[in-house]
């Protein structure tokens, strides 16, 4: 098989790491996991899901954080930030609960669907919606979270197609 070939191939699973951010809340006092599962329908049209440790491209996962408070007292204003992952696209509308902010930057965040200004070849300023395959992270404002309780937040990513390598000329 050619060099380049097979890694196409290789690269062809993408391996879904956990976004680090979830483990910095930990240090607040809450108990954070993360999960990442694979999404797909059955015959009979129902979701299943299977543990992501690898995706193909195409291939939806589901990223669920469940934030836990094992203290005495209530953790106020918990807010939860999902980093999308890079080879991956935010799925729109998967995310549960509610509407979470979305972000570029994950400096700013701003309601969905997010906008931008953009400039056109007549010199005329316009608005228009970002597509969600820009966005790169979900924050959730979760407010307080009592003692001994748990909340939880979740949203799907698809994997990115492969963008194929230029090969080199005289092969």
């Amino acid at each position: 098989m050619h060099s380049s070939l097979k890694r196409a191939l290789a690269g062809a699973l993408v391996v879904l790491a956990l976004p680090v951010p979830f483990l910095a809340l930990a240090q607040s006092g809450l108990d954070v996991s993360l999960t990442a599962r694979r999404v797909a329908v059955d015959a009979k049209g129902r979701e299943t899901f299977t543990p992501a440790t690898q995706a193909r491209p195409g291939q939806v996962v589901e990223y669920r954080a469940a934030y836990r408070n094992p203290g005495a007292s209530s953790v106020r204003q918990v807010q939860a930030t999902l980093p999308i992952p890079q080879g991956t696209e935010y799925v729109a509308s998967t995310a549960r609960p509610g509407q979470p902010l979305a972000s570029l930057d994950g400096r700013t965040f701003a309601a969905m669907p997010l906008t931008r200004k953009v400039k056109l070849s007549n010199g005329q300023v316009v608005v228009k919606e970002v597509p969600v395959s820009e966005y790169r992270y979900l924050r959730w404002s979760l407010g307080a979270i009592a003692a001994g309780g748990t909340e939880s937040v979740s949203a799907r990513v698809r994997v990115s197609p492969l963008v194929a390598a230029a090969q080199p000329s005289g092969r």
